[in-house]
């Protein structure tokens, strides 16, 4: 790690094409109990320890958890644009062991395809700080949360 404060910024997308409703794809972003079901560690490898989501502009949302190894993850949000069953813009830190690693400005786009198909776009600008090399690792986990929401889509 480097002592001198840094950012390095990274910029993803990734879309998918799922076989459901947008009015359910938006439940899954935004009803608590409906994201909660997705929107964690993987099981048997990440224990929650605090959770709280406020979906409206101007609310915040908290995922905080222990992995196995001891490490606390806390992801903080903060909603900064709502239009129902379209799009979905926040902006949130992303602490480990209570160090910032990262700020990043979130981006849920969705488009109705059909009656039961819809395209989700998930855009992710980030600033990495401080010498956290990120290495791709955000995109790829967030690539892993789009298959556990589309798997609890399925249930």
């Amino acid at each position: 790690m480097t002592k001198s404060p840094s950012a390095v910024h990274g910029t993803f997308s990734i879309a998918r094409e799922l076989p459901h409703a947008t009015e359910r794809v938006y439940a899954a972003w935004s009803e608590p109990k409906a994201k909660a079901a997705w929107f964690s560690g993987p099981s048997g490898q990440w224990t929650p320890l605090e959770r709280e989501m406020d979906f409206r502009v101007g609310g915040r949302e908290r995922a905080r958890g222990r992995w196995t190894s001891g490490v606390v993850t806390d992801f903080q949000a903060h909603y900064l644009d709502i239009v129902p069953l379209r799009r979905i813009v926040y902006a949130y830190n992303m602490h480990v062991d209570e160090k910032k690693i990262s700020v990043s400005l979130a981006t849920i786009q969705l488009e109705t395809l059909g009656p039961k198909r819809t395209r989700m776009t998930v855009t992710e600008q980030g600033a990495f700080l401080d010498g956290y090399d990120d290495a791709g690792s955000r995109e790829r986990g967030t690539g892993g949360l789009m298959d556990a929401l589309t798997k609890s889509l399925e249930s």
